[in-house]
């Protein structure tokens, strides 16, 4: 098959490709170009203002982050509808009211010579009832195995889905107008378009629903407005589960068919990840992920190789597991995926891309420490990446060896009591 510029050769091993493999630039569909291999992906920061805009310390965490070396820059989900707020500290855009606001946190994002896009993003069923008591679903049914923590969702009408396919059009517009270089649809994890992609949690009968093709209409609508938003050089890219990892759910196969369709509509990078809320399989926890599927360094490898076989043109970011160089190097190298995504390292390493490419380290990255007890772990695991973010927003270094006490304290300050039962999550 013909190889695109800057992909290597299947098979190519780390001992004839060092890390400048890592260093070298893509060049996506759009003629949009990537400065190197190493992405930080998309993690809530949880930083907005009580007015859900942007605000200081968003902007001192990107200020940090913007020399960590990183070729592209994703940020935590921004949601398209102040009225679906799915997490606390959520930056909201539905118009141009913090356009300023914007600018200036796109500005300090890219000072350091990395591309930068947002995630936009809607949480349907899936928003805390403090902060979302009526939200919206494909279908009216509850967030499965979350002791409670979510409403009862109330189901969409065919009006209000395409308000909400313009909403995620608007957004795109607004961001890209203040300066950021791209977005990326989120659709994983258990948000509005993955819910729609699931028929566990999508039993509608009419258009948006029923059968594989009716069920990816949602998200085909969405990337379509947004690109007659932005246009055709600004890049448009989506996170998409390869599966739900629930049983009846959102599979392989259907997850390549959704794959197939937008890479038909022009996708100029898709990133792949899995699971949702209730089966958090791109922390790596999750009792329904093989063993061996555990222990390899990258979660999703398997599937991200059936991409490519598939869609060999189709340039991929694939994130969840990798913690050493030489992990890197063999992905990329291999010609499996084009871009590695670092989320929760960045948080506790916030230099190690540039140490990297540098040839300044060769060491695996830095882990919280485990007990070994799958619900304990998530939560402080969970609260250690959000308060290292937390003390970079406020000017200071991560402390990633910080008593788990403390991180779990200042977790519940922020948060609230509520947030200790939402244990499992990424973005």
């Amino acid at each position: 098959m013909q190889r695109r510029a800057g992909e290597f050769e299947r098979g190519e091993s780390s001992t004839k490709a060092d890390r400048s493999i890592l260093a070298r630039s893509l060049t996506l569909p759009s003629g949009f170009v990537i400065p190197n291999r190493l992405a930080k992906a998309a993690l809530s920061e949880g930083l907005g203002r009580r007015d859900l805009s942007p605000g200081s310390r968003i902007k001192t965490l990107y200020r940090r982050w913007a020399k960590s070396g990183v070729g592209l820059s994703i940020t935590g989900n921004v949601m398209v509808d102040r009225n679906a707020i799915g997490e606390p500290g959520n930056v909201v855009v539905e118009d141009r009211r913090n356009l300023d606001d914007l600018v200036e946190w796109a500005n300090i994002a890219k000072s350091g010579g990395s591309k930068v896009w947002v995630q936009i993003n809607h949480p349907g069923r899936q928003t805390p009832r403090n902060l979302t008591a009526n939200p919206v679903a494909p279908s009216a049914i509850i967030v499965p195995g979350t002791a409670g923590m979510f409403a009862q969702p109330r189901e969409l009408t065919s009006d209000e889905i395409e308000g909400i396919i313009r909403r995620f059009a608007t957004t795109a517009a607004i961001v890209t107008e203040a300066g950021f270089d791209g977005v990326q649809i989120h659709g994983a994890h258990g948000y509005l378009i993955s819910q729609f992609l699931s028929p566990l949690s999508n039993q509608r009968t009419d258009a948006w629903g029923g059968t594989p093709d009716k069920r990816r209409r949602f998200v085909l609508e969405i990337f379509r407005a947004v690109r007659a938003e932005v246009g055709a050089k600004i890049p448009v890219a989506i996170k998409l589960n390869s599966a739900d990892f629930q049983r009846g759910g959102f599979g392989e196969d259907e997850s390549i068919e959704v794959v197939h369709a937008l890479a038909a509509e022009g996708l100029d990078l898709l990133e792949i990840s899995g699971g949702t809320y209730t089966s958090a399989a791109m922390l790596g926890v999750d009792p329904s992920l093989k063993e061996s599927t555990r222990k390899r360094e990258a979660y999703f490898l398997a599937y991200a190789e059936r991409v490519r076989a598939e869609l060999p043109k189709l340039p991929l970011m694939l994130t969840g597991g990798f913690r050493t160089v030489g992990g890197m190097i063999d992905a990329v190298a291999s010609g499996a995926v084009d871009i590695i995504g670092l989320g929760r390292p960045l948080a506790v390493q916030p230099d190690f891309p540039a140490d990297l490419l540098a040839g300044r380290t060769d060491e695996s990255i830095v882990n919280p420490r485990r007990s070994g007890l799958r619900l304990l772990d998530n939560l402080t695991e969970l609260t250690c990446y959000s308060v290292q973010m937390w003390r970079m927003a406020a000017g200071k270094d991560p402390a990633p060896d910080r008593h788990a006490a403390l991180n779990v304290g200042q977790y519940l300050l922020h948060n609230g009591i509520e947030s200790l039962r939402m244990t499992r999550r990424g973005h």
